[in-house]
């Protein structure tokens, strides 16, 4: 009885058939979804993000009106995720912003919309609605 060691191939040598055009697939995908975010958008939402002052102010004034707290409840603080999600637009050179940012309430789901305008170092709003998502209801708490 003859004893050999038999030669194990590696996890890519038995696989790479499968794997290597899988990765290029991967990778080609990946680029064509970053290329079409344009650095407008990107620049946007990364605004957004450390604005959270924005928001908090808005959600304050929302959870003010009577209406919104019959409809939509308390509406909770924004969550870092609804902020990457949100649509954000920024012009004046950052100094005015409508953007739109889903929200929770205690009884009910929907979205925020804001407009407002940077003086000095405060926002000042031109426009909170908030759009209930169960009745497709739009609440205006300023306009």
């Amino acid at each position: 009885m003859e004893n050999e060691l038999t030669e194990r191939k590696n996890w890519f040598s038995k696989n790479w058939k499968w794997f290597l055009p899988l990765a290029l697939i991967s990778i080609l995908i990946f680029t064509v979804v970053i290329t079409s975010i344009s650095k407008n958008d990107l620049t946007n939402i990364a605004q957004a993000y450390t604005e959270t002052a924005l928001f908090e102010k808005a959600i304050e004034k929302a959870n003010k009106n009577k209406r919104v707290l019959e409809t939509v409840g308390v509406i909770q603080p924004i969550d870092k995720m609804a902020i990457l999600e949100e649509n954000a637009i920024y012009t004046n050179n950052n100094k005015t912003v409508v953007l739109s940012v889903r929200i929770k309430g205690t009884r009910a789901n929907g979205k925020i919309d804001i407009s407002a305008y940077k003086k000095e170092r405060e926002w000042n709003y031109t426009k909170i609605a908030v759009r209930v998502k169960k009745t497709k209801e739009e609440i205006q708490i300023l306009n």
